[in-house]
């Protein structure tokens, strides 16, 4: 009997978190697993994830690499891409892409999350959704070097 009580309490405050807008902090991972498999993406992909956006608290609080939040900028949190790289998300949904660069740390779970900026959720049609199904795809930077071989082979 309690287990059935506790099942229906997860439940109902399941489908209450489903329909409020929320920020990442408030964003429970089953929540968050629950927008991983819903669409029919193949999910054999690595760079299938989640998108969630910084609350509004976080502003002008520092980041891993030591620069402060800025809601305005293009950046995102990551668990393991390297601080610094650029990487393009896109909405599954709509299309809707933005590049955004890694300058902060999310804590590490079973599935890809990345926790953008609000102007960059806002880029994507995250804004005032909590949490959307993204495609993460890193961009492949040059090395500085890479054009002054290209340029002495010629």
């Amino acid at each position: 009997m309690i287990r059935l009580l506790l099942i229906i309490v997860l439940l109902i405050s399941t489908s209450a978190v489903a329909s409020i807008e929320t920020d990442r902090e408030e964003l429970s991972d089953a929540r968050l697993l629950e927008v991983l498999v819903r669409g029919e993406t193949e999910m054999a992909d690595p760079t299938i994830g989640v998108a969630s956006y910084y609350a509004s608290r976080f502003t002008g609080r520092p980041t891993t690499s030591g620069e402060p939040y800025n809601p305005e900028k293009l950046t995102a949190a990551h668990a393991v891409l390297p601080l610094g790289s650029t990487v393009t998300v896109t909405n599954l949904e709509t299309g809707q892409k933005v590049p955004v660069v890694i300058n902060d740390r999310c804590r590490k779970r079973t599935f890809q999350l990345i926790d953008l900026s609000r102007n960059a959720a806002r880029q994507i049609g995250l804004l005032g959704k909590g949490a959307i199904k993204v495609k993460i795809v890193p961009l492949e930077k040059k090395h500085p070097l890479e054009d002054l071989l290209v340029e002495a082979e010629r």
